[in-house]
């Protein structure tokens, strides 16, 4: 195990055993990488592999079929989220908790368990009880934790919306997920109404909150926390391990958006997971960048952070200047990132005039980050880079590197969790370095999608292995490097793009009459969605405008940016399903 934790300080005294420099620097905005110091990389990835007391050949043997963890299995306590959470307030009481980078607000943990229990007696109050669902349709504030655990305390679930939907795909998680209440922005508040005046949804919806200030038509959800707190309920009767905490949106490995059903047990194993891979401790200060609607960040990186005693500071979305002045001057120790924001990293000039020194690591998720771009950036900043592997049904981790480091791959299987590499068609484990499909089980698996049986059965076979869509293989050393996607989700930027949506959309337009959507490879992003079109008969259309016709309807990560192509038919098998692996194949050979 990693008895040595990765603190700035430890972090400081192996550059120094590199012979370079640490000392503190000035606070103005210089290069992070004097002219006299030698590339980093790989003086520091030696000097980690010293300093780590973890001994990665003493873990299990390991193969495609059985894949365990080399690090010992931990202890899960079985209580509610509320209680694994607000227990640990109590131990860090007025440390800083969560503070806002524009605004400056801020909350120690004393205060955040303070107004949980406020907001809480408030909602229980107004009739909110367990079972409720609420959805929040709101950028990343310093209050999104206060919420969720006042929420946890009341067993009421908490399924969270991302803040880009447009009224119609609002509506449509709205209608589904069955929510009584709406918790949103100002900014937002045009668009939620829209949403919620859907006759499917408006006469379930209750209430609308606003967080920031008072809006006409919705409720100010300060005055929640300046209830009294008297109506605390005490003793709500909360099942951790069946009980669903958290809601979000996923579409597994194919179709539309589906509940992903987390139970308290789910997160509250996957933070025990993480403690001892990532060693969070109290001095750290995490930058709360990822957007809270998605589960790398509303799990790993804003409780990850909370339940070990750190710092997270928010900002409401990713602006490059924004973002690099919040790095530097809150001094940001730990940064959670995406291969996009890694790849910004490693090439924008802007980035050479801000000190970044204080970071001791980066990990990045939700898509692939390459060997090469990873180096790249360690090259560049002087601090490791690892990555992360997991899905919204996982909660979300089921592999992640640390030290010593193996760029490229998806590093440690995290403890109390197996896995294992499954040849597509037969189930049969596959050898080392074949591809197959990468399988998992653990106390992170989710209970399963909403009202969705069939999907669930689907995404999790009778011997409770959870099918990721991933194929991947298992190299010499152990380590699995997830080379491509079996079914279709899209990723970009981390967000999941269905095909099944674009596709449906695609075929309302007046001028197709058939459609197919896949990924394209992009470097730093994932994928780009690419439309196949075919037009009805003796019809005119550009590409640009069948574009802008999808642009005008979605989300911008579903954008159709990998382009627009023609086609005089799309291929299908017999049966009628697309056959998008000669589509792809047809793309990858063009390029």
């Amino acid at each position: 195990m990693m008895k040595r934790a990765l603190t700035k300080q430890n972090l400081r005294s192996i550059l120094r055993e590199c012979g370079i420099s640490s000392s503190s620097r000035a606070l103005s905005y210089t290069s992070i990488r004097k002219p006299n110091q030698p590339c980093l990389t790989q003086n520091l990835r030696s000097a980690l592999v010293r300093s780590s007391a973890r001994c990665l050949s003493s873990g299990p043997v390991t193969s495609p079929a059985d894949i365990r963890s080399r690090i010992p299995d931990v202890e899960i306590p079985d209580v509610s989220f509320a209680e694994f959470i607000l227990g640990r307030c109590d131990e860090f009481k007025d440390n800083i908790a969560v503070s806002d980078y524009l605004t400056g607000r801020k909350y120690t943990y004393q205060q955040i368990k303070d107004f949980a229990r406020r907001v809480a007696s408030a909602l229980h109050k107004r009739g909110y009880k367990k079972g409720d669902v609420i959805t929040t349709s709101t950028l990343n504030l310093p209050e999104f934790p206060i919420l969720v655990l006042a929420a946890a305390s009341l067993g009421v679930i908490v399924s969270p919306a991302n803040h880009m939907y447009t009224a119609a795909e609002l509506s449509r998680m709205l209608e589904h997920n069955g929510a009584c209440a709406i918790f949103t922005i100002p900014q937002l508040l045009p668009l939620v109404k829209e949403a919620i005046s859907d006759p499917n949804v408006s006469g379930r919806i209750k209430e609308t909150f606003t967080f920031g200030h008072e809006e006409e038509g919705a409720l100010f959800f300060h005055t929640l926390m300046e209830d009294d707190g008297k109506s605390f309920p005490e003793n709500v009767d909360i099942d951790p391990k069946k009980d669903v905490l958290l809601m979000p949106y996923s579409s597994g490995t194919t179709g539309l958006p589906k509940g992903v059903m987390l139970s308290h047990h789910n997160i509250v194993a996957n933070i025990m997971q993480l403690r001892d891979l990532l060693r969070v401790s109290p001095d750290e200060k995490t930058i709360a960048l990822l957007p809270f609607f998605h589960i790398y960040g509303l799990t790993a990186v804003q409780f990850g952070s909370l339940y070990n005693g750190a710092q997270l500071v928010t900002i409401p979305r990713f602006e490059p200047e924004m973002f690099l002045k919040a790095m530097h001057e809150e001094k940001i120790t730990i940064l959670h990132a995406v291969p996009p924001i890694v790849l910004f990293l490693a090439k924008h000039p802007m980035v050479a005039n801000f000190d970044l020194s204080n970071v001791s690591y980066m990990v990045s998720g939700a898509a692939p980050l390459s060997e090469s771009l990873t180096m790249e950036c360690q090259n560049r900043l002087g601090f490791p880079i690892f990555q992360g592997y997991g899905l919204t049904e996982t909660s979300p981790v089921i592999n992640i590197d640390c030290h010593p480091g193996y760029p490229g791959t998806i590093g440690l299987l995290v403890p109390n969790t197996k896995a294992k590499l499954v040849d597509v068609d037969t189930g049969e484990p596959v050898k080392v370095g074949e591809l197959g499909e990468y399988c998992m089980d653990g106390p992170q698996k989710m209970l399963g999608y909403l009202n969705n049986q069939q999907a669930t059965d689907e995404m999790i076979d009778k011997d409770g292995w959870l099918h990721t869509g991933d194929l991947g293989y298992m190299r010499e050393d152990g380590m699995v490097v997830i080379e491509d996607r079996l079914k279709e989700l899209i990723k970009y930027k981390g967000y999941q793009v269905p095909p099944a949506e674009l596709e449906g959309l695609l075929l309302t337009h007046p001028a197709v009459s058939d459609a197919s959507v896949i990924g394209i490879p992009e470097e730093g992003v994932g994928e780009l969605p690419r439309a196949y079109v075919v037009l009805k008969p003796d019809v005119t259309v550009t590409p640009e405008e069948i574009s802008k016709f999808v642009e005008e309807r979605v989300t911008p990560s579903k954008r159709l940016r990998g382009g627009v192509e023609f086609l005089a038919e799309i291929p299908k098998t017999p049966s009628g399903k697309i056959l998008r692996r000669v589509l792809k194949a047809k793309a990858l050979q063009a390029s």
